[in-house]
């Protein structure tokens, strides 16, 4: 007979998203930069807790084959001079072609990166934090771990590196009714994934709002670097449109 055993708590979110954010700040410090304070957006989350001593983390190594590269991957989006790409759930754009970028989050998670030298980013709009995926699956944008994979590739193809680029993290709503009983934490683990990958990879985290059950629109303008964000109303308080 199995013997019955207590499983180790589970950390909060407030406790994975503090330590992602301790890195984050560990890791500009070691390259030089300022200490930033936690980015405004952080505050429509739980209070914080107190900064822990955290382990070092690896930073996630770089993909050694491009999805960018391989034909037949429609999620990555191309653009027009001077368009504006509304990306939809699973796609992607990276470059500096477009005027801008635009995407509507739920319980999805978009990141956006922009280079302040060369004016050149991206966005990604995944809807899941990873998959068990097969050696001969391609690559699918709703998943982040191979949505923001995709952009790195791109990035490194621009000649640049992840550390050059700023980056902002939007969505993870709650979307699940209570009345359902049923609580899958999608937008939970999707917030988790994206600090997650922007620690790893070694982005310069600089705006992030998250959580709660409000929609957001997000727009990424390339000249200038500018990321909008516009909450819409919450199911619970429809006071809670900024």
């Amino acid at each position: 007979m199995r013997e019955n055993s207590k499983a180790a708590p589970r950390t909060t979110l407030v406790d994975r998203m503090a330590q992602a954010r301790d890195r984050t700040v560990a890791a500009r410090v070691e390259r030089g930069g300022p200490a930033a304070t936690l980015p405004p957006g952080f505050a429509h989350t739980q209070p914080m807790e107190p900064t822990r001593s955290l382990p070092a983390m690896p930073r996630a190594p770089i993909p050694q084959t491009s999805p960018v590269t391989k034909p037949g991957l429609p999620w990555i989006k191309s653009a027009r001079p001077g368009e504006t790409v509304t990306l939809m759930p699973g796609e992607m754009h990276f470059g500096r072609e477009a005027a801008g970028l635009r995407t509507l989050l739920g319980s999805c998670v978009a990141i956006t990166l922009w280079h302040p030298v060369r004016r050149i980013g991206g966005m990604c709009h995944f809807l899941l934090p990873a998959r068990a995926r097969r050696g001969d699956e391609p690559p699918e944008g709703k998943y982040g771990d191979e949505a923001l994979a995709a952009m790195v590739q791109a990035l490194l193809a621009a000649g640049t590196q992840p550390a050059d680029y700023t980056a902002h993290l939007y969505g993870g709503a709650d979307t699940m009714p209570e009345t359902l009983g049923l609580k899958l934490n999608v937008g939970e683990r999707n917030i988790e994934q994206g600090w997650s990958l922007i620690d790893r990879y070694g982005f310069q985290l600089e705006g992030v709002d998250v959580g709660e059950d409000v929609p957001r629109t997000v727009t990424l303008t390339l000249a200038t670097g500018a990321v909008a964000m516009r909450r819409g109303t919450s199911a619970t308080n429809p006071a809670s449109r900024t």
